[in-house]
């Protein structure tokens, strides 16, 4: 395998963040005082925070107005009287204390980090990606945490990949791949940086996008054969 570099991205790729973000919503509601979370609620809310993520990938919204704004809309859709800056608040807190490891990440951060350097890349929020990365035990493999908090830019704009790289031991663009679930973000970011990438599909979607990835696998216990096969071939 030529790589030495392995660039990580975090939630639905190491972590289950879907798992994780259902169960602090969960959370956050009792602490809220609503018991009986309304049918639909939740389904609003992850409508709601893809769309202000994805403005904040593009750079039209702060990273501190999604963090309340998400909670405002989704409450004012339903009608509730929630304080949603005290949502963001009970929210962000619990995170950290519902991690779900997405099957195959730690052995295949230990693997990657005998090879070579392994790095996580996130767009999450500095203080609790970090703290995610401990509670999860990932934190044991991994060299360094590039998030988009700390970098001023988000996935897939270069310039995050740019201060991503300064932060390994060493870098050369053939020696380094991104692997991450994000067509949009992770892929794209690594065909823009000129970078190999290794798509992680589980769901085993259909690329209708402009996003070219180097490889694809469905499981993570896969991606250490795939990239020994990118060698080979």
């Amino acid at each position: 395998m030529n790589y030495r570099l392995f660039l990580l991205d975090l939630d639905d790729t190491l972590l289950d963040f879907k798992a994780s973000e259902r169960l602090s919503f969960a959370m956050t509601m009792r602490e809220l005082g609503l018991h009986a979370i309304p049918e639909g609620l939740f389904t609003q809310y992850q409508a709601i925070n893809i769309a202000l993520w994805k403005a904040f990938e593009h750079g039209t919204v702060s990273k501190d107005f999604l963090k309340v704004e998400r909670f405002r809309r989704t409450f004012a859709s339903h009608h509730l009287a929630l304080d949603p800056e005290a949502a963001s608040h009970l929210y962000q807190a619990s995170l950290p204390d519902t991690v779900v490891l997405i099957d195959g990440a730690l052995q295949l951060c230990a693997t990657l980090a005998a090879i070579g350097e392994v790095g996580i890349i996130t767009n999450g929020i500095e203080s609790i990606q970090h703290r995610r990365i401990t509670n999860s035990g990932l934190h044991a493999h991994v060299s360094f945490v590039a998030t988009s908090e700390a970098s001023g830019h988000a996935k897939p704009d270069v310039r995050f990949f740019d201060y991503t790289v300064k932060l390994a031991r060493a870098f050369s663009p053939g020696e380094t791949i991104i692997i991450g679930d994000r067509l949009d973000a992770d892929i794209l970011g690594a065909n823009r940086f000129g970078i190999d990438s290794c798509w992680f599909n589980p769901g085993k979607l259909t690329n209708d996008t402009h996003a070219r990835p180097t490889c694809e696998v469905a499981r993570l216990h896969d991606v250490t054969s795939a990239l020994r096969a990118m060698t080979v071939a």
